[in-house]
Order: C-alpha cells, then sequence, then structure tokens
C-alpha cells in the first residue's frame, strides 16, 4: 500500500516517515491495508479554491478527501484493491484548531488524517445524523487505537506553533 506524502506549506516541516507509518495504520484500521493514498498538505487559501471548486464552498475546510472509487460502501467486508484517493489537509486551519481545541498539532493532523480517511472509505457525516454518529464511533475506535500520537511535526515557525 503506496502512501504518498507532498506537503506546500513552509511555516511547518513533517515527518513524512512518521506521516506514511500513521496513515498505514489508519488504512489497516478500516481494512483498506492494501490501497494506495495521497496526503497533501497545503495552506488555506489553496484549500479555499479546493473547497470553492469542488464542494461550491467558498472558504477554506480543514480536510478535504477525494476519492477514487466510486461506490465501495463501509459496509462491505473489505474494499476493492487500487488507489483510495487523496486526503487534503489545510495546515493553518489545522494550527488554529489544535490551539482552539488546546491539543498538539500532531493530534489535530492525526485526527483529520482519520477523518479524512474514512471518507474516502464511504463514510459520510454530511448524509444524516445516523451516519454522523456512525463515523465518529469509527474515528474514536480508530484513535484509541492507536498506541500513542505520533511525533509527525518537525519544525514549525515560531508564530505557527500550535502546542
Amino acid at each position: 500500500m503506496p502512501v504518498h506524502v507532498q506537503s506546500h506549506v513552509r511555516q511547518v516541516t513533517f515527518n513524512q516517515a512518521r506521516l506514511d507509518q500513521l496513515a498505514r495504520a489508519i488504512l489497516s484500521a478500516v481494512g483498506a491495508a492494501s490501497g494506495e493514498l495521497g496526503i497533501l498538505l497545503v495552506g488555506d487559501q489553496r484549500m479555499r479554491g479546493l473547497n470553492r471548486r469542488y464542494r461550491g464552498k467558498d472558504c477554506t475546510t480543514d480536510v478535504l478527501a477525494f476519492s477514487m472509487r466510486n461506490a465501495w460502501s463501509p459496509h462491505a467486508s473489505c474494499p476493492p484493491p487500487g488507489p483510495l484517493g487523496d486526503v487534503v489537509v489545510a495546515v493553518p486551519t489545522a494550527i488554529r484548531q489544535a490551539k482552539q481545541g488546546q491539543r498538539s498539532l500532531d493530534e489535530e493532523l492525526t485526527v483529520l488524517l482519520v477523518h479524512g480517511i474514512l471518507h474516502l472509505c464511504g463514510y459520510d457525516h454530511e448524509r444524516n445524523e445516523r451516519e454522523a454518529r456512525r463515523m465518529h464511533r469509527r474515528e474514536q475506535k480508530i484513535l484509541r487505537s492507536l498506541v500513542r500520537w505520533p511525533k509527525l511535526v518537525e519544525r514549525a515557525a515560531r508564530a505557527s506553533k500550535a502546542r
């Protein structure tokens, strides 16, 4: 299961090997260990453009998921092999959310990655309240399964630290 990580932000440097390990652990937890995943770390401006173009919402958001699979249901026993899709994370938004939630940027990025991967696997909290609860329970189960929060951030500009 290849995981491709690409960062387009300057204020934070990420440990790509740890991001890769985390993504693989999450994919394994959702039963998609053979899936191929892309992770793109971007700024708010780029995220706003993506959100506007693909969702019709002219604002930034924390995470977007672009699935390469059409009709895989999370109720299926296992996903089909092949590319899963891409998870895009807005790093400045993640920094703000980490500060607001009084958690580290590592924790926030982990939560966003779990959320994005679940979207790629067919979970959709925007569909209805029942699906939102189902997705939230799955997120919590995966987060609890992680032995400890991975150290993903290697360097953050002084003004960007989210601790």
